[in-house]
């Protein structure tokens, strides 16, 4: 399925727009606003967050660089989370250090990455003096290089992950860099089996969209599913039959690497990414097709058969799909097989055929074409 950036145009909420769609949610905070948001609409949601925020044992190593911080007095902060800079003065609140902190951002020249750190910035008090243009961190450097040419010495807080790149682009033009990690990403453990079941779904036609809200959580999850011999089947997955939907270009990195076309909202915003999974699936994930026996409509998992809604395990629906596109042309036996997963034998196709059939309870509808296969009857 090739997917390009989309509208942002407000879809009408209806508490059915999402009736029969699939979708997979991959992010940890805020990953509950997403399941709700799908699931007000009628989807069904798989939360299977790749990575989560990890906070140390003790908070000893953020008060050390928080000192060391104070200690240099940086005349450039990067401020590039909202719940980074909040976790990172709560921190240094209960450790005494509040003020101190306080007093040596306020002297500096605080650049934020977003409109969300940027809040976090004004909420504590504090002033902004500048804002990355594309929110990412390599613009949020852009600023620093263009705005302080003369070595400096600059505060970057990290947002779960070190990007190594952008901080070596500070020390090249001469920066000393302090960095200060208020969280940081960790995979799931072994008992957490939300991700084997995310990577499952995937490549056995279980989903219709995954949506991604950072890049590690993108990472994290090619990794497993490279782990356990799944990355090609995933990778065709979310290049044919699921919609990768990213929140913007830096989550959307790595998936472009991998060869997958993400849908990404104009805007960077959680809503924007929710209308456009909304748009994306209603307007191209719905297929529609006349026949002898009344209208058919698949939306997801559920077809509709001449007024009455059917909902489909994973391989009926595989195969109605498979028949749905072909549009009452014949479709052999081979090609049925093929897209059923694993390795079927003819006796599995017969079941699964058999059991589409009954599940659509429409005598004739899914008829059999001797020596050649199966078509719809339109």
């Amino acid at each position: 399925m090739t997917a390009v950036h989309g509208s942002t145009a407000l879809t009408g909420f209806r508490a059915d727009q999402l009736a029969g769609f699939r979708i997979a949610v991959t992010s940890d905070r805020r990953g509950s606003d997403l399941v709700d948001a799908f699931k007000r609409r009628g989807a069904s949601v798989l939360h299977a967050p790749t990575l989560h925020i990890a906070h140390t044992d003790h908070d000893q190593p953020l008060i050390d660089d928080t000192l060391a911080v104070i200690v240099a007095a940086p005349a450039v902060l990067l401020a590039t989370t909202s719940y980074g800079m909040r976790r990172w003065l709560e921190v240094a609140d209960a450790a005494g250090l509040g003020a101190q902190l306080a007093e040596t951002l306020a002297a500096s020249a605080i650049l934020v990455r977003g409109p969300k750190s940027l809040g976090s910035i004004r909420a504590a008090g504090l002033d902004d003096a500048g804002m990355s243009h594309e929110e990412t961190t390599a613009s949020l450097v852009d600023l620093v290089l263009a705005e302080h040419p003369q070595p400096t010495t600059v505060a970057v807080q990290l947002h779960g992950y070190t990007d190594e790149i952008q901080l070596a682009r500070l020390r090249a033009a001469g920066h000393t860099v302090l960095t200060v990690a208020p969280y940081r990403w960790a995979t799931p453990d072994a008992a957490d089996e939300r991700v084997d079941r995310l990577i499952q779904a995937l490549t056995t036609g279980g989903l219709d969209c995954v949506t991604f809200t950072s890049a590690p959580a993108v990472d994290a999850l090619l990794s497993a599913a490279s782990a356990c011999d799944r990355y090609d089947a995933v990778v065709e997955a979310l290049r044919s039959t699921v919609i990768a939907a990213a929140v913007g270009p830096v989550t959307a990195a790595p998936l472009v690497a991998a060869g997958i076309s993400p849908i990404q909202p104009e805007r960077f915003r959680m809503g924007a990414l929710i209308r456009l999974v909304c748009e994306r699936l209603e307007g191209v994930a719905v297929t529609r097709l006349s026949t002898r026996h009344g209208e058919l409509e698949l939306r997801g998992s559920v077809a509709d058969v001449a007024g009455r809604r059917v909902w489909l395990a994973p391989n009926a629906l595989t195969l109605f799909r498979t028949l749905m596109d072909a549009r009452g042309a014949v479709v052999s036996r081979t090609e049925l097989s093929s897209v059923l997963a694993g390795h079927p034998d003819d006796h599995t196709l017969e079941v699964a055929l058999s059991r589409l059939r009954q599940s659509l309870n429409a005598p004739g509808l899914v008829s059999t074409v001797v020596k050649r296969g199966y078509r719809l009857d339109v």
